[in-house]
């Protein structure tokens, strides 16, 4: 089956300019009713990919405007200890949509989602949601089963537009039209950019949801490989000489305006104040692969230090959040779920064996205490504990050995203090122990040494040569 891009949006787009002076009043009192009779706010999840923490300029980077992104951070809340629970794609995203550490049933790597996927016995969060009445989309790269059974219209979205894995951006492989039909359809429009037509189908669908409350799910394939941007994007860094980076600055761009054509069609709906937004990234930056900037932390992608676990983490709800405030306290991705359920209503069920909470009255203030005390990381032979201020952590890069960092005073992770206190090295060790001990064995595990080939600088710059996406 050969899926062509269609003209329709554009003739939407046509017949609302003739009549958008009744359109948009209408559409606004329509989403303010959707307001008022539910008492359910919308949701909208944005998970950008392989980012880093050091980009974007709310976390302090001049060189490429993020004005879209910033104003979540500006509206709401900015966290600066964000964590996700796997340092790569697919165990990352089996974390934010079932509030469970992806450890506790087994999608420990990436290979998983080539040979399964996402556990069929694990409940996601487009599932909970539907069952409260939410239509529910997910746009963008799925990452966690190709199989007719895994792929999200099987697990709780009514709607599926985008790729089932990694892509090019441009002749996106793996693409599914749900609208059209489930089964994987090739792409031939020459000027098919998958962040631009994500940002297009999203508005419409938004448009379409007037009647009931709403999930959208975005997980852009920006910032991951292959480097790749239209020319009206790359001409907005004509001063950036280094042709990656440009590159990747002209795909964060794109994805900026992105988030901004949602971001406002919220804003004219009337629902902005009704709509629970998070930006978040999937795992911290392949910087020698991509250029992507971690900042401070050490280490990247596929590490179990800072730089692989610490990402941009960024909540807008207006109206219930306070605004511009910033948060120090971790958090994870594993408390989205229970943050958005509690949220539309929902009793969190401890049968559910969830390991997220919900944030809500940690922002607000109603709660002082820290969100987790103990957050767990285990990536195969890499691993980490984070107990309070403590970090221990045997990651690639390092020593081989445990190694105790205070997150306090050392964001770097520059200074092992682990011969220093020993008495602390063996009260994390034992709290990691325990908590590995819980976790399922690895349904798949990666090929042999495909983290170590990953994080090798010759073979990622290999791989940005070729545009190859792992």
């Amino acid at each position: 089956m050969v899926w062509r891009h269609s003209v329709h949006f554009s003739s939407i787009c046509l017949v609302g300019i003739c009549l958008v002076g009744i359109s948009s009043i209408s559409d606004w009192a329509q989403g303010a009713e959707q307001t008022q009779t539910t008492g359910k706010p919308n949701v909208i999840i944005f998970y950008a990919d392989d980012l880093g923490w050091g980009e974007t300029g709310i976390q302090g980077n001049p060189q490429i405007p993020t004005p879209h992104i910033d104003s979540l951070a500006k509206n709401g809340i900015r966290c600066t200890q964000g964590y996700v629970a796997a340092t790569y794609c697919s165990p990352s995203r089996a974390g934010l949509l079932t509030g469970r550490y992806p450890t506790r049933f087994g999608h420990e790597f990436n290979r998983i989602a080539n040979v399964s996927g996402l556990d069929l016995q694990e409940t996601t969060l487009a599932d909970r949601l539907h069952n409260l009445g939410y239509k529910t989309a997910c746009v963008g790269k799925w990452h966690l089963g190709d199989g007719p059974e895994y792929r999200p219209t099987k697990r709780g979205f009514d709607e599926f537009f985008g790729t089932l894995a990694n892509t090019p951006f441009f002749h996106p492989t793996k693409f599914v039209d749900s609208r059209v039909s489930n089964d994987v359809a090739e792409v031939s429009d020459e000027n098919f950019y998958t962040t631009d037509e994500y940002a297009k189908r999203s508005v419409e669908w938004i448009e379409q949801q007037q009647q009931s409350p709403w999930f959208l799910y975005l997980p852009f394939n920006a910032q991951h490989a292959p480097l790749q941007a239209p020319q009206k994007y790359l001409d907005r860094f004509e001063s950036i000489t280094d042709p990656k980076r440009k590159l990747f600055a002209a795909m964060m761009s794109a994805m900026d305006d992105a988030i901004g054509q949602v971001l406002g069609k919220v804003r004219e709906l009337g629902q902005e104040e009704n709509t629970l937004v998070f930006f978040i990234a999937d795992n911290g930056g392949p910087t020698q692969g991509t250029t992507s900037q971690n900042g401070p932390l050490r280490g990247f992608k596929m590490t179990t230090f800072e730089g692989g676990t610490r990402v941009p983490f960024l909540v807008q709800w207006k109206g219930k959040l306070p605004a511009g405030k910033t948060y120090n306290n971790p958090v994870i991705n594993l408390d989205v779920l229970p943050t958005v359920l509690t949220a539309a209503g929902s009793k969190i069920d401890p049968a559910w064996k969830l390991d997220g909470v919900d944030l809500v009255p940690y922002f607000t203030g109603s709660i002082a205490n820290k969100p987790h005390e103990t957050l767990y990381w285990r990536f195969g032979e890499q691993w980490a504990v984070r107990h309070g201020d403590w970090k221990l952590v045997v990651a690639r890069g390092g020593s081989g050995q445990p190694e105790l960092y205070d997150l306090a005073s050392d964001i770097a992770e520059s200074k092992n203090l682990a011969a220093e206190n020993p008495a602390k090295v063996k009260e994390l060790q034992a709290l990691w122990d325990q908590w590995s001990h819980e976790q399922a064995a690895p349904k798949v595990i990666d090929q042999p040494n495909n983290a170590k080939k990953a994080g090798n600088k010759k073979g990622a710059k290999k791989k940005a040569a070729t545009g190859s996406a792992t």
